[in-house]
């Protein structure tokens, strides 16, 4: 039986509205990390400081992203963002690690594909859902 419903119970639009939030903060971060890493190599070295400190701020969003979109899963709704979050914090992590690392071979690219990840993953999280009774 895979009923569909038009709206999800009050508890499951709750938790969405939750993830739409850290989804959009989570978002922001990173969108803000090549702004300070760019202010950083055009010679304002206190960018530098920025950058790390924007590091922690969009792995903490992550790790918090995760936690609500297995939340959201457990309240019957969609899968797919917690699968998608997960991804996004291992590949954060690495790119942390590159950064700390001085890897900037692997560092720049790897950024720019998490900046895009995030936010095609915060464009679906805004688009209205399709929720299942059989979950």
């Amino acid at each position: 039986m895979s009923e569909t419903l038009t709206s999800p119970s009050r508890t499951a639009h709750g938790t969405l509205v939750v993830n739409r939030v850290l989804v959009s903060a989570h978002a922001v971060a990173i969108i803000g990390q090549p702004v300070f890493a760019g202010g950083y190599l055009g010679g304002d070295y206190d960018m530098l400081w920025l950058h790390r400190w924007g590091a922690d701020a969009v792995s903490y969003l992550a790790y918090a992203q995760i936690l609500a979109a297995l939340v959201l899963w457990l309240v019957r709704g969609p899968r797919w963002l917690f699968w998608i979050s997960l991804l996004l914090a291992l590949g954060e992590t690495g790119q942390y690690l590159a950064g700390m690392k001085g890897a900037l071979d692997l560092h720049v690219p790897l950024g720019v594909a998490l900046v895009t990840a995030t936010v095609l993953t915060t464009v679906a999280v805004w688009r209205p859902q399709t929720w299942r009774a059989d979950r």
